[in-house]
């Protein structure tokens, strides 16, 4: 089995070599523009949040899958996981503030021991869209895991299910061997209980990231696509697919370099840079929190340990929705993942 970053006592798990790396080399050079300067070119001094819709926790990267490009080196290997002590704070957060979803994301979220709780605590007070962002693999990894999409059902859970392709090759080339089929199993499982069938008012949505160095394709087109082979295939039925373009931090960052792809990749970034995908990062309307309760400006700059404002308070427990409309979004080169071509956010494009 592959082990994370974390395991191998990579360079690459150390977050400072990741930001150094991504400010250096090809940028420090001049040879492309930096991100801060591609924004003021589009007419964004600096990158501020809109209004706060979503709060992302991430409850720990303990996971049953070792992917190859995952953005958060998580794997079984992993024991960082969120307290029920920080998901309380969570919860308090998300009520005082009326903040109306919580995407819930993980390693596998699943596999934190007070996930459950997490999810009906969150459904009793009323939040009006839980997100729970899975692998598909961990309800079939386990006769424990089984009845989740039972659970999902009776909670309202909206399901975002990660799925590579609509094919075993490149499939289990970038999650490991057997993944697409226990995948399959899974979305049978989820549509079973009436996920992404028609009419039952319960989403599965599907992730869709490339297995190389390139950008995804025409977000519509692959959802036809999908649509047509998993349907025509498997009997599976499903919402919406969002595309999302691989960023370059991590275990990607790490197979860009070994495979010496990370200067090109990041031209290919720059290159297809979109002010129209500028005003729809995720990082304006959601505020992400790690297993500790610190604040980040998304998922990606979390993986970084790239914090939050020095003006605002960073954890949970400080939560201040004022402080944080009026901040400055933290920002560098793997940022251009997110502006280029069509955009890429949580939700798929933003162009």
């Amino acid at each position: 089995m592959i082990k994370s970053l974390h395991a191998r006592h990579h360079q690459l798990a150390d977050q400072q070599r990741q930001r150094e790396i991504l400010e250096n080399g090809i940028f420090r050079e001049g040879r492309l523009p930096k991100f801060e300067r591609k924004i003021a070119e589009a007419g964004h001094p600096a990158l501020m949040p809109g209004e706060l819709e979503i709060v992302q926790v991430n409850v720990g990267y303990m996971c049953n899958q070792v992917c190859k490009h995952c953005h958060v080196d998580a794997g079984p290997d992993r024991q960082e996981i969120m307290s029920r002590e920080t998901m309380e704070l969570c919860l308090n957060a998300l009520a005082k503030n009326k903040i109306r979803t919580l995407d819930i994301t993980g390693g596998a979220p699943e596999m934190n021991p007070h996930f459950r709780w997490f999810v009906e605590e969150a459904h009793r007070i009323g939040v009006s869209e839980i997100i729970v962002r899975s692998n598909l693999t961990i309800i079939v990894a386990n006769p424990r895991y089984h009845d989740l999409p039972v659970f999902f059902k009776k909670h309202g859970v909206r399901v975002c299910s990660s799925l590579p392709f609509y094919n075993a090759g490149k499939t289990d080339r970038q999650r490991g061997e057997g993944v697409f089929a226990d995948s399959i199993r899974a979305l049978n499982m989820l549509n079973d209980v009436g996920y992404g069938r028609p009419g039952s008012g319960l989403v599965l949505d599907l992730v869709y990231n490339p297995v190389g160095a390139f950008l995804p394709g025409d977000q519509k087109q692959l959802e036809r696509d999908f649509k047509l082979e998993l349907k025509s295939h498997f009997g599976i039925d499903f919402n919406n697919l969002f595309t999302i373009t691989n960023i370059p931090i991590s275990r990607f960052l790490d197979f860009l370099l070994e495979s010496g792809n990370y200067d090109d990749y990041m031209e290919k970034l720059v290159n297809a840079f979109n002010p129209a995908a500028v005003p729809g990062v995720m990082c304006r309307n959601t505020i992400s929190i790690d297993w500790l309760g610190n604040l980040y400006d998304c998922d990606f700059n979390q993986m970084l340990g790239l914090g939050i404002d020095a003006r605002v308070k960073g954890h949970v427990r400080d939560f201040d929705y004022v402080e944080l409309k009026s901040r400055k979004i933290a920002v560098s080169q793997h940022c251009f993942a997110c502006t280029a071509g069509a955009g890429s956010s949580c939700q798929g494009a933003t162009a």
